[in-house]
C-alpha cells in the first residue's frame, strides 16, 4: 500500500512513532546470565515430558531444546512423548509432500529431534497417544522408541529413581 492510498487519518496515525523506533541491532535487553553455567556430574540425568502438539505453541519446540543443550552440558538426556505430544515424532509430516515445508520452520521439530538422537539423546513415543490421533508407528522419525501406554508413569518413576531433573511440559 503507498502513501497515496491511505487517508489522512491513517497517514496520521501512521506517522505518531517514528519507525523503525531503533534501528535493527539495537540492544534493547542486558546480556548479564545470573546463573552459573551448570555441566552435568557424573551419572546426571534429564529427563523431559512432552504433551503440546507441534506448531499449537512453542512449548514442544522449547522443550526439545532444553533437551538437546541438557545432552550437550553432559547430561544422560530423554524425552518422553505422550498424548497429542506423541504427534511432535512423525516423519510424515509436510505439504504437498512429506518432507517438504508449507511454511518456514515446519520441520524444526523434526530437524531437533533428529539432532538430538543424533547427539545421543533417547526419544520415547507413546503408541497410544499415536493412535489417538490415527497416527502409525511406522510414521514416527527413524530412532524414535514407541512405548506401550503404561510406560508413561513408569518411565517417570524411573528417572526419577535414577534422580533425574525432570522437565514436564503440557499444553492444552
Amino acid at each position: 500500500m503507498t502513501s497515496a492510498e491511505l487517508s489522512d487519518i491513517e497517514k496520521k496515525s501512521l506517522e505518531e512513532i517514528p519507525h523503525p523506533s531503533l534501528p535493527e541491532g539495537s540492544s534493547i535487553y542486558g546480556g548479564t546470565k545470573v546463573f552459573p553455567d551448570l555441566q552435568a556430574e557424573d551419572g546426571e540425568t534429564y529427563f523431559t515430558l512432552v504433551h503440546g502438539i507441534a506448531h499449537e505453541s512453542s512449548v514442544s519446540f522449547v522443550a526439545v531444546l532444553q533437551a538437546t543443550r541438557a545432552l550437550r552440558k553432559g547430561f544422560e538426556s530423554a524425552m518422553y512423548f505422550y498424548g497429542p505430544g506423541s504427534l511432535n515424532c512423525l516423519a510424515t509430516r509436510g505439504f504437498p509432500t512429506t518432507g517438504t515445508s508449507a511454511f518456514p520452520g515446519e520441520h524444526n521439530i523434526n530437524d531437533q529431534l533428529k539432532t538430538f538422537m543424533s547427539e545421543g539423546g533417547k526419544v520415547f513415543c507413546c503408541r497410544f497417544g499415536l493412535s489417538l490421533h490415527g497416527a502409525r508407528e511406522e510414521d514416527l522419525i527413524e530412532g524414535v522408541i514407541p512405548t506401550h501406554p503404561l510406560d508413561v508413569q513408569d518411565a517417570l518413576i524411573h528417572y526419577a529413581r535414577k534422580g533425574a531433573i525432570i522437565n514436564s511440559t503440557y499444553q492444552l
